[in-house]
């Protein structure tokens, strides 16, 4: 018998999250949330994932008793994994990958690591190349590696934590961690340099089931311990899922939140330029998936730096018009324009006003455009999470691209693709249609996009 309510486990880089969701429409019955916070102390910043835990186990605890619960799916930010003891404990704390450790011995890693021919994986900074986070570990602390005896990446290390049963997923592999090679589906020549070819968990597809509840977390939280868990996915490729099954090629999906990350399916043949931040992910079938990405959800942060502002037609009107044009990049450790600092061409508009509000949208529509050309896109975008419910973004991505825009009610796909992975091919339900926009034609705004494009190449 196919779920009917599967539980997913979210774990973004901003917020924790367990969803109920109603496989005979995907829609969300029930959402709790709670911030991922990230421990300053030693040995160097890494997530509290305990309190997480703690989190978890009682918010599945309270849906079983009110709603019932049939499944359980997971799905993460990638680059991330853990190290995991004899003991079946963390060998050490789960790095955040924002840290600018592993930077201090790039120029070791890098005499290692596979090229982009090899793993499709761009060299990235800080901790965002999961090999590099390994490397970094191994050599902080000399008895490390061999206090490891196995390595999962991050959705299977809450899948590990309910099951027991040690696993990664093809997904989370692809997602630019330099131990993967797409183009033959296995590990990459670096889990032999890292020296733990025998310690990384086999790669599972992505909708496997693991195994059942351990006896203690059935217990604990009320469900059946014949409860299954699915591997699980990176969050990104679990909002590409259901349009990968239901969508006909060529299309591109937009996923938004802390990253802003395209992916196209079906679109032109490309070279990929890694010193863009171009990867080749790797979808929940096994199949590769030309990307590109920027760090989206951050950059709109510090632009509105704690300030909000309702945005209104005149003000979008005039900055289309008039600007200002606010140039990459916000955030230059990764994205398209690396090593480039953001600037204003005219006049920066104040803190908490309209018009600062249009320009940043109006920048993140611009910086997804160059996204989908690296790409290769053709044909409709997909807009996923929180970006989907910003008009001026819209109006100005369907501007700048020249193609029809769709947007999902939900807040975010994450949640549907994850729980997709608990059905069988023939009980996937009909998604509803998201809402279309079709190309947007206003003269001012296309003119506004030429003018960005020609700034940002001069």
């Amino acid at each position: 018998m196919s779920a009917t309510k599967v539980a997913v486990i979210d774990i973004g880089k901003t917020n924790a999250k367990l969803a109920l969701v109603d496989c005979s429409d995907l829609s969300e019955i029930a959402v709790v949330t709670q911030p991922n916070i990230v421990l300053k102390d030693p040995p160097y910043p890494h997530f509290d994932v305990e309190t997480i835990w703690e989190f978890l186990l009682e918010a599945l605890k309270q849906f079983n008793g009110q709603y019932g619960i049939d499944a359980i799916s997971v799905t993460t930010h990638g680059a991330c994994g853990a190290l995991i003891a004899a003991d079946g404990g963390l060998a050490a704390p789960i790095l955040d990958y924002e840290y600018a450790g592993p930077d201090a011995v790039s120029e070791i890693y890098d005499t290692i690591r596979p090229g982009f021919e090899e793993t499709g994986s761009p060299r990235l900074p800080m901790g965002l190349n999961l090999g590099a986070q390994i490397h970094w570990q191994f050599l902080q602390d000399e008895g490390l590696q061999k206090r490891t005896t196995s390595f999962v990446t991050y959705p299977q290390y809450w899948a590990y934590r309910l099951t027991g049963v040690l696993a990664c997923d093809v997904s989370s592999l692809g997602c630019h961690t330099d131990l993967w090679n797409p183009h033959e589906a296995r590990f990459s020549s670096l889990v032999e340099r890292l020296g733990i070819a025998d310690k990384i968990a086999p790669a599972r597809k992505s909708a496997d089931v693991l195994g059942t509840l351990l006896p203690e977390i059935a217990a604990q939280t009320g469900l059946s311990p014949r409860t299954p868990v699915h591997c699980g996915i990176h969050d990104s490729n679990a909002s590409l899922l259901p349009h990968v099954i239901q969508r006909s090629p060529p299309f591109s999906v937009v996923s938004t939140g802390t990253w802003v990350i395209a992916m196209t399916v079906g679109g032109a043949q490309v070279v990929l330029d890694p010193l863009r931040d171009t990867l080749v992910n790797v979808n929940a079938l096994g199949a590769s998936v030309p990307s590109a990405r920027f760090m989206g959800g951050r950059e709109f942060e510090i632009i509105r730096d704690g300030q909000s502002a309702v945005c209104n037609a005149e003000a979008s009107s005039a900055v289309a018009e008039n600007g200002p044009l606010l140039m990459p990049a916000v955030v230059s450790e990764s994205g398209p324009f690396q090593g480039c600092h953001y600037r204003w061409i005219g006049q920066e508009p104040e803190l908490g006003s309209s018009k600062r509000s249009a320009a940043l949208s109006f920048y993140l529509a611009m910086m997804t455009s160059e996204c989908l050309t690296l790409t290769g896109h053709k044909g409709p975008i997909v807009i996923e999470g929180p970006f989907a419910s910003n008009a001026e973004y819209v109006a100005m991505l369907s501007a700048a691209t020249s193609c029809t825009i769709l947007t999902a009610e939900n807040a975010t796909g994450t949640s549907q693709g994850a729980a997709m992975l608990a059905l069988p091919p023939d009980a996937f339900p009909k998604l509803k249609e998201p809402m279309q926009h079709l190309p947007d034609n206003n003269r001012s705004y296309v003119l506004y996009a030429d003018r960005w494009r020609e700034a940002v190449r001069s």
